[in-house]
């Protein structure tokens, strides 16, 4: 049985600019597959490849077992898509666009109602369901989005960015919805986002991308712990800069970090900050911040691309 989404040596140019580059791509039966990358990488050009919306280049892809380009009207029928930026009639009702996203997938008026209010309650909507759209809330909005993207009952989900523009206790509450539907149905989830606390709260495994390549794909937790040592920043006056970073190179190797902000690897974690910072006070050095941090996706961005990921931690 051929794996839920599968991608080899995927290439997408626009003239001379390579947009995804040779990318490989394998995603197993009711996982959920991060897709972490800035903006520009590649993430929704790579999207819109495996959603048929736009034909490779180069090599080929296959999901839900049909191939992207020879098969794509195939493939649409058994994937569901919630875009970033999806159209939806703001005068239409909730109920009144589920219930015609039914008759578009054949699905008969007496099924298409059961389903559509199934899908309203699943997604906490179910008081709103009668509201025209142009009332809702941004998080109401996007949860609406994910139930017309299942209204199908699709084998795989590709969710585009589904928290850009939430509120914290938005985006929490559609991430319980994903986790929901994955573990309860068993679906297939692609999650494209610049989030890397969203990305290692809801993936099980997680590709980055950078300048339309894959630089890296594991699980959070291997990825993390590849990067090895613990993160040490530290802030010094300006005219220190340079001393300082000089004194805490050859302590570890430097790491990616904001201006103004030496930051190190720091074998030993915490037991060994005392070393460092006797290292600068015997260079009278005044340390004006220090914190030290475990490894996290934001470390894993920066030790593959040599820089730090949009919408990542401020180090």
């Amino acid at each position: 049985m051929s794996r839920p989404i599968e991608a080899e040596n995927l290439t997408r140019t626009f003239g001379n600019l390579v947009a995804v580059n040779s990318i490989n791509l394998t995603v197993e039966e009711g996982e959920v597959f991060g897709f972490l990358g800035p903006n520009g990488a590649g993430k929704s050009t790579a999207v819109r490849m495996l959603t048929t919306l736009l034909k490779p280049t180069g090599g080929a892809a296959r999901v839900a077992g049909f191939d992207v380009a020879s098969e794509a009207s195939m493939v649409r029928k058994k994937i569901g898509v919630a875009l970033q930026d999806a159209a939806i009639d703001p005068l239409m009702t909730g109920n009144e666009l589920l219930r015609l996203q039914a008759v578009l997938h054949g699905i008969s008026r007496h099924e298409g109602k059961q389903r559509c209010a199934e899908l309203l309650e699943r997604v906490g909507l179910t008081a709103a369901g009668d509201k025209r759209v142009g009332t809702y809330s941004g998080g109401m909005r996007r949860r609406l989005d994910l139930a017309l993207s299942l209204v199908h009952q699709p084998k795989v989900l590709f969710l585009d960015e589904p928290t850009t523009g939430l509120d914290p206790t938005s985006r929490v509450a559609l991430w319980e919805e994903v986790r929901t539907l994955n573990k309860e149905i068993g679906t297939t989830v692609f999650l494209t986002t610049q989030y890397l606390e969203e990305a290692d709260q809801l993936a099980q495994r997680i590709a980055i991308i950078d300048n339309g390549r894959i630089v890296r794909e594991g699980t959070p937790t291997k990825l993390k712990s590849d990067v090895g040592a613990p993160t040490l920043r530290v802030d010094v006056a300006e005219s220190d800069f340079e001393t300082a970073k000089q004194v805490m190179t050859k302590l570890g190797e430097e790491r990616p970090a904001r201006k103004g902000r030496i930051a190190i690897g720091l074998d030993g974690g915490t037991r060994a900050i005392t070393s460092v910072l006797k290292s600068l006070e015997d260079q009278d050095i005044e340390v004006q911040h220090v914190e030290l941090d475990e490894p996290s996706l934001d470390d894993v961005f920066a030790d593959a691309t040599g820089r730090r990921l949009e919408g990542g931690s401020d180090t």
